[in-house]
């Protein structure tokens, strides 16, 4: 029963040395904000992602572009977060595109240097979306590459203090051992527990954002060819 109660978790954590302490809150606060920008994450792909295919039913349900811009910038005055991210690159292509053919008035057109504005617009409208997509991503990644070797720190610290209060013992055993190298392996499982799930969300979330990513890329590429013959 005493060796039961000794090597429970809460009191190796307690009983540990200071250095593996500090390793120990260090990774479990890492894991708390990995965690939040998991969930954070994962809300915001999945709003995105209904909100790109709501867009897309009613782009190529055949209806007036004219309408379909109105609708965005009243959904956007109302809220931000009523839009999503390709109805705010069609709102910023529509609007360089109306703003240059009214610019131009009743002189011949430049269908080139039209096409041109509006797609510039759509690009820098695209890449804000993408850095907003990507936020957090990086400190997932280095969550899961850095967590299990500050782990393996505070595991190998906890171990060189156990082996060094084997000095003072006359008879080395493992009862003598076992409670400090446990307290030091307890730091690679922290470690891990934070680095696992910021590895499967990293890599889960990076494909999910490439695959948006394509359907932006394909968007502006078709409403370009749309304008393209608007233009002329």
């Amino acid at each position: 029963m005493t060796v039961t109660q000794d090597l429970s978790f809460l009191t190796l954590i307690t009983n540990a040395s200071v250095i593996v302490q500090l390793v120990m809150a260090l990774l479990l606060g890492v894991s708390v904000m990995s965690w939040t920008y998991i969930f954070r994450k994962m809300f915001a792909i999945r709003a995105a992602q209904a909100q790109t295919e709501e867009f897309e039913r009613a782009f190529w349900s055949g209806g007036n572009l004219a309408t379909l811009y109105q609708d965005a910038m009243s959904n956007r005055r109302k809220s931000a977060g009523r839009t999503g991210a390709l109805e705010r690159i069609f709102e910023a292509g529509m609007s360089e595109f109306s703003k240059a053919r009214a610019a131009v008035g009743k002189t011949p057109l430049d269908a080139g240097a039209l096409l041109d504005g509006a797609r510039r617009a759509m690009r820098a409208a695209y890449q804000r979306e993408m850095d907003g997509l990507e936020s957090h991503l990086a400190f997932l990644a280095s969550v899961g590459s850095v967590s299990p070797y500050v782990g393996l720190f505070g595991t190998v610290w906890g171990i060189m203090n156990a082996f060094r209060g084997l000095a003072n013992v006359q008879q080395a055993t493992l009862a003598a051992v076992a409670p400090g190298i446990a307290e030091a392996l307890i730091a690679t499982a922290i470690g891990l527990f934070a680095a696992i799930p910021a590895v499967v969300a990293y890599n889960r979330y990076s494909h999910d954002i490439d695959r948006l990513a394509i359907r932006f890329e394909s968007f502006i590429e078709e409403f370009s060819n749309i304008l393209q013959r608007q233009a002329h």
